[in-house]
């Protein structure tokens, strides 16, 4: 395999992974690349429901947004999309996501070199295609992309076992730190309140969500204990377990699922003292903003796709079974229901202790 010299590139396209947790969980190989190159133009290409995630992003130079619903529909959009990559003129094509596609754009696209995991059946498109370790697969999931670099030679092999720690640090654009801070004044919640914020979905699937009545039994909990404000969020396509925990609760919920964009959900996740969470996209973006969380994991593993920040504290019941990544599960759901309330309250609290000022430190 042929050394890529960072010297000798100038403009550099990063094909971005397509879910908000994989987007949050590369940000420590898009910092890497941004190391590495330092001189060059980095141009990121996402779909557009994960550009929010970049958009205060000090790592990247571009942002190429590609939409095959809408811009880059069909043959003609991919055309369309092509002709912007050329234009573009790009050295480099790094390619974070594992679909053929991905490879395929580059090569259609004519960039010199395209560097990638060979999978998909897509090796013969790439001039560096990238094998996969397998020892990369039993740890966390931001060593995975890590690897593509390490697999060219521009960052040290199996970096977990030198202890490189992890860091997926971004931003919220002003924009939507105001909007997040309108929309909470504009429902009653002042400035200086607490809040508790609860994101019940998860959306893969529903063996990935604890249970309805102990979200709200927490909620309720934290609301008398703290005088917290509980706001609950998530998608649109979780409004209704929203709208269901509320209705369980004896104490009032802000249920936001739905009403805002995704850079409007990390501005909300910025204004919360603590988020309860299943193991999800806001979860991702919690960890990333540095927002004190409790995650709650069944069917998935913390190893492998757990939140990265101190600040995270993951809440799990070990089986048997688990982690089985089935989208629902096939027997008695044990490793959610074997999850107490009390097992995620008492974890809460503990991050609001720790929030405390210390008074012998006055």
């Amino acid at each position: 395999m042929k050394p890529i010299n960072p010297d000798k590139i100038e403009r550099l396209l990063i094909r971005s992974t397509n879910w908000i947790g994989d987007a949050v969980m590369s940000v420590p190989a898009l910092r890497e690349i941004r190391r590495i190159f330092p001189m060059a133009r980095i141009s990121l290409l996402v779909r557009p429901w994960v550009r929010d995630v970049y958009s205060a992003a000090e790592f990247i130079d571009e942002i190429i947004e590609y939409d095959k619903q809408e811009l880059h529909k069909g043959w003609q959009g991919r055309r369309r999309l092509i002709s912007e990559m050329k234009r573009c003129e790009f050295g480099l094509a790094l390619l974070l996501q594992n679909a053929f596609e991905a490879a395929f754009h580059a090569w259609w696209a004519g960039i010199r070199l395209r560097v990638g995991y060979a999978r998909d059946g897509r090796g013969f498109m790439l001039t560096h295609a990238v094998p996969v370790d397998p020892e990369v697969l039993k740890v966390h999931q931001g060593y995975y992309y890590l690897g593509i670099l390490s697999g060219i030679g521009l960052f040290p092999p199996r970096s977990w076992q030198a202890g490189y720690p992890l860091s997926a640090g971004i931003g919220v654009r002003d924009s939507d730190r105001e909007a997040a801070q309108s929309l909470l004044r504009s429902r009653g919640i002042g400035e200086n309140e607490v809040i508790v914020g609860l994101n019940p979905g998860a959306f893969y699937g529903g063996a990935k969500r604890w249970l309805s009545d102990r979200y709200a039994a927490v909620a309720d909990a934290l609301a008398e204990r703290y005088s917290a404000r509980i706001i609950i969020l998530g998608s649109i396509n979780e409004r209704s377990i929203g709208e269901e925990i509320a209705g369980m609760m004896s104490r009032t919920a802000l249920v936001l699922a739905g009403e805002t964009t995704l850079g409007q959900l990390m501005g909300l996740l910025k204004q919360c003292r603590v988020l309860v969470t299943n193991d999800s996209g806001p979860m991702h973006l919690a960890a990333a903003l540095d927002v004190p969380q409790v995650a709650i994991f069944g069917s998935s593993s913390d190893i492998a796709t757990g939140p990265l920040s101190s600040r995270a504290v993951v809440v799990k019941h070990p089986v048997d079974c688990s982690p089985c990544f089935r989208r629902e599960c096939p027997i008695d759901f044990r490793c959610m229901t074997r999850i107490s309330k009390d097992d995620v309250l008492v974890e809460v609290c503990r991050k609001f202790e720790e929030m405390r000022p210390n008074p012998a430190q006055k």
